[in-house]
């Protein structure tokens, strides 16, 4: 975009301009939501929320505060009522959260296709998700509905990660007691594609569910685990990989949920020295690359770190449900958007680097192209080597 197509117009407008407006009035006209409001309409809230995000706010009076800092701007970035704390935390409260639910899976599907060229380096032919939790504790005395045994209250956040440009596909909000093996009852599985889990996940009926719809799943196997060897392959011990088998169940409970063989595999981490054992229906991929994807799957461990420390859903701007998931989704929302961003404009720099920079520069009027290429250092250069140099002097 060239630098005067942005002239006037402040950076945090320019971010918002990565969401359609027809795309968010759909998610706004399907639950109805603004139909008894007056003034703040849903965008209001949307557009104050995530400023709070990419601003680092964590409290309704510092985002509050830090937009009528500059009132002569709120118009021409999209607000059209006054902001008050206590307008946006009515909105919190009442606005239903399903609408930033939705526009998070457009925003999902829209970056999910501007990713879907990215490639693994080892695998540059597949496609591979990973699938986990985490648990966002909360106050019990704050949110009583979020009760977890008697001194606890935890929501979790299930979440299907595509490791193509680490974007979520499928994101599910659930109480704490919902075990993480149900959530594989709720995933659509793209055929050809790997699933990437850790042994919370283990249940043969539901792996058998995900072989026959033609996916791939890579996870580890319980110590207990009982099978019987048909045979063994060659392995290569310089890759890591102790050993690759192919095994069929043993245990009568269990090898009627999964009758087919399974490939078992061995390896050391050769930074750690840990001993893992891997459990796959995929018989073809080299042993050193299933591990490589189990691997990957740290990725996911860094987004929920993403959401949590740079992002705001560790300190709530609301104590209902509803405002937990609004908070939550419009979070996540800034993450896409951030990621479209970068893929849309080939930005240098990581995620977090984009929003650390945009946080500073909300109000500015300059072209975010400029802002940040020139602000975004480019990789350092290797130094000359003057050692030959210095030897004849």
């Amino acid at each position: 975009m060239a630098g005067g197509m942005n002239s006037g117009r402040t950076v945090f407008t320019q971010v918002m301009d990565v969401l359609h407006r027809e795309v968010f009035q759909r998610c706004v006209d399907r639950f109805d939501a603004d139909a008894f409001c007056r003034s703040f309409s849903c965008r209001d809230q949307f557009l104050c929320m995530a400023f709070a995000q990419f601003t680092l706010r964590t409290s309704l009076r510092a985002t509050v505060e830090c937009l009528c800092a500059r009132p002569d701007l709120l118009y021409h970035m999209g607000f059209r009522a006054p902001v008050s704390r206590s307008t946006l935390a009515d909105a919190n409260e009442r606005r239903d959260a399903r609408v930033y639910e939705h526009l998070a899976a457009a925003l999902m599907r829209k970056a999910r296709r501007l990713y879907q060229q990215d490639t693994l380096e080892f695998l540059p032919d597949a496609t591979a998700f990973a699938l986990d939790s985490t648990t966002i504790e909360l106050c019990l005395s704050l949110f009583p509905w979020a009760r977890m045994g008697s001194q606890r209250a935890s929501v979790k956040l299930h979440t299907l990660l595509a490791l193509q440009g680490n974007i979520p596909t499928v994101v599910i909000f659930t109480s704490a007691r919902v075990a993480d093996v149900n959530i594989l009852d709720e995933l659509t599985y793209e055929a050809g594609a790997f699933h990437i889990f850790d042994r919370g996940y283990l249940d043969f009926a539901r792996l058998y569910h995900i072989h026959q719809c033609q996916a791939f799943f890579v996870t580890r196997a319980r110590k207990n685990f009982c099978f019987r060897r048909s045979r063994s392959c060659p392995v290569k011990k310089e890759d890591g990989v102790l050993f690759d088998q192919s095994v069929r169940l043993d245990d009568f409970k269990t090898k009627k949920f999964y009758p087919q063989a399974l490939r078992r595999i061995g390896y050391r981490d050769a930074e750690t020295g840990t001993k893992l054992v891997f459990l796959t229906n995929n018989l073809t991929v080299p042993a050193a690359d299933i591990a490589r994807l189990y691997k990957s799957r740290w990725r996911i461990e860094l987004f929920f770190r993403w959401i949590k420390q740079p992002l705001c859903i560790q300190r709530f701007f609301g104590e209902s449900r509803n405002a937990v998931k609004t908070q939550a989704w419009i979070a996540l929302c800034v993450y896409l958007l951030i990621a479209i961003l970068k893929k849309e404009h080939n930005l240098p720099g990581s995620l977090h680097t984009i929003l650390q920079i945009i946080s500073v520069h909300p109000f500015d009027k300059v072209s975010i192209d400029q802002l940040l290429t020139k602000t975004i250092p480019p990789p350092p250069e290797p130094a000359p080597c003057n050692q030959l140099e210095f030897a004849y002097l």
